[in-house]
C-alpha cells in the first residue's frame, strides 16, 4: 500500500497517472495548498520542504518527496515504465530531469505571470511566455517521429503531460506544436491517465488539446 499526498497540480498528478498505470493499491490523501495544509506539522514530518507530492510506502516505512525521485523509486520497485539498464534508462532519466529542471519550472513562472497576474510585470509576462513557447518547441522536436518521448511509454511522459494539460494557462496554442499535440492526446486516451488527472479530487473535464 502507498500513502500519497497530494492536491491537483501538475506535479502532483504525474505520480496519481503512474499509480493508475502501476495498478498498484494506493491511498490519496487531499493536502489543500490553498488553505496551508503543507505547513501542517505531521505533513512536514513526510515531506520536509512542505511541498507535494510525497508518498509513504507502508511495506517499507519509506517516506519520500520530490516528483521526480518518487517517479523513479515506484519505477524501479515495480519494474515499469523505466528501463533497468542501458541507453533507453539514461534517456528517459534525461528528459525526466529536463521536466524537473526546465519545463516545470518556467512552465510554474508562466502560469503566475501569464495567467494569475498578467498585469504584474510585462517583463516577466514576456520572459516566461517566450520560454513556454521555446520549451513546447524543444519537446515538439524531440516527438518529430516518435509517439512517445523515449520510444517507449514511460515516466518521462507521465512527468511532461501533466505539464502540457494546463496549455491554455501558458496562452499556447497546441496547433502550433503537432507533434506535442498528438502526444498529448495520446496519452490524454489513456484512461489510467484519465483517472489519474481526477485525484484528490475531480476537477472536470481534462482540456483536450
Amino acid at each position: 500500500m502507498i500513502d500519497l499526498y497530494t492536491w491537483s497540480t501538475p506535479n502532483g498528478r504525474k505520480i496519481s497517472i503512474l499509480l493508475e498505470e502501476l495498478g498498484v493499491d494506493y491511498t490519496a490523501h487531499a493536502i489543500d495548498i490553498t488553505k496551508g495544509v503543507q505547513m501542517a506539522p505531521e505533513f512536514l514530518d513526510i515531506s520536509p520542504n512542505n511541498k507535494i507530492p510525497a508518498i509513504v510506502d507502508q511495506e517499507t516505512g519509506l517516506k519520500l518527496m520530490e516528483s521526480g525521485a518518487i517517479l523513479i523509486y515506484l519505477a524501479d520497485k515495480y519494474g515499469q515504465f523505466l528501463a533497468k539498464n542501458g541507453d533507453q534508462r539514461t534517456k528517459t532519466l534525461e528528459w525526466l530531469m529536463w521536466q524537473m529542471g526546465g519545463l516545470g519550472p518556467m512552465l510554474g513562472q508562466a502560469h503566475h505571470f501569464v495567467h494569475f497576474n498578467p498585469d504584474k510585470s510585462d517583463y516577466a509576462k514576456e520572459r516566461y511566455g517566450a520560454e513556454a513557447k521555446r520549451l513546447y518547441a524543444v519537446l515538439d522536436q524531440r516527438l518529430t517521429g516518435r509517439d512517445f518521448i523515449v520510444d517507449d511509454y514511460s515516466i518521462a511522459d507521465m512527468a511532461c503531460w501533466p505539464w502540457i494539460s494546463r496549455y491554455e494557462w501558458q496562452n499556447i496554442d497546441l496547433s502550433e506544436f503537432p507533434n506535442v499535440k498528438n502526444w498529448y492526446r495520446r496519452i490524454l486516451d489513456r484512461p489510467a491517465v484519465q483517472r489519474g488527472y481526477q485525484v484528490p479530487k475531480d476537477m472536470g473535464p481534462i482540456p483536450a488539446g
